[in-house]
């Protein structure tokens, strides 16, 4: 078993086989959103939440990455772009395979952006940082997205098929892509991926029970679990809503408070 393989299965919980991946690299794209400033104690609260791993930006990652347990993998994004940028949906290399290492990544992620006049250039950046990752054992956390002047509806079952399908053609280990709102094509595109297949958390709404909803429908349509990022620190209490998604991820028992 090489070393990509070994980081790879550690990503996953040993019984339940799912994943439950918190996203809390958002600062770079959006800037100073509500609940940001609450990263550091949601990092000093994570042993007892269940999550495999967490996703943070170089410069987070070098303040707080020793806040994350030993337990728990630490994922280094290595792209980024903004809300303000000309396209937003643009997302362009911003940490090396060597500094991700430097900083204890047991994981690297890409964010990849379809149906626009960028793809091409952020499908050869996976692919590249695919190659160089696995040269030194890292798997590789993808998700896609379809996003930009070409998409009318980034939620169709057909466009989200075709960012799974994208994810198993490339060569990252896992693929993160949003619930679609219609048709089975993406059942059919979960089962046909050789590789797992995790649910996005999507925009904050009125609460958080539309993306656990969509964790549950995402699980039952054989998704390996959920990367979860605004859903969770942007709530009024993260760590209870990480662990309400970390019961949904791993299909445990809820406890009655009666």
């Amino acid at each position: 078993m090489n070393g990509t393989n070994r980081r790879f299965k550690r990503l996953f919980d040993q019984k339940s086989g799912n994943s439950l991946i918190l996203a809390l690299d958002h600062g770079a794209n959006e800037g100073m959103i509500e609940g940001l400033g609450s990263i550091q104690s949601i990092l000093e609260s994570l042993p007892a939440s269940g999550v495999q791993g967490v996703i943070l930006n170089k410069g987070l990652a070098r303040h707080y990455g020793h806040l994350v347990p030993l337990d728990v993998n630490l994922i280094i994004q290595l792209n980024a772009g903004t809300r303000h940028g000309s396209p937003a949906y643009n997302k362009n290399i911003v940490c090396s395979i060597t500094e991700a290492l430097r900083l204890g990544a047991d994981a690297v992620s890409m964010h990849v952006n379809i149906g626009n006049e960028l793809e091409d250039r952020m499908l050869v950046d996976l692919g590249e940082i695919t190659d160089e990752a696995h040269q030194f054992g890292l798997p590789v956390l993808a998700t896609v997205l379809a996003r930009g002047s070409q998409i009318v509806n980034e939620h169709d079952s057909s466009l989200v098929a075709h960012c799974i399908r994208i994810g198993a053609e490339l060569g990252p280990d896992i693929v993160a892509v949003s619930y679609p709102n219609n048709g089975d094509t993406f059942v059919k595109a979960v089962a046909a991926s050789p590789i797992p297949v995790l649910v996005t958390g999507g925009p904050l709404g009125q609460n958080v029970e539309g993306a656990m909803n969509n964790t549950k429908q995402g699980l039952e349509s054989g998704c390996k679990g959920c990367c979860i990022g605004r859903n969770i620190f942007q709530t009024e209490n993260p760590i209870e809503s990480l662990e309400k998604f970390a019961q949904i991820a791993h299909k445990k028992p809820v406890i009655s408070e009666d």
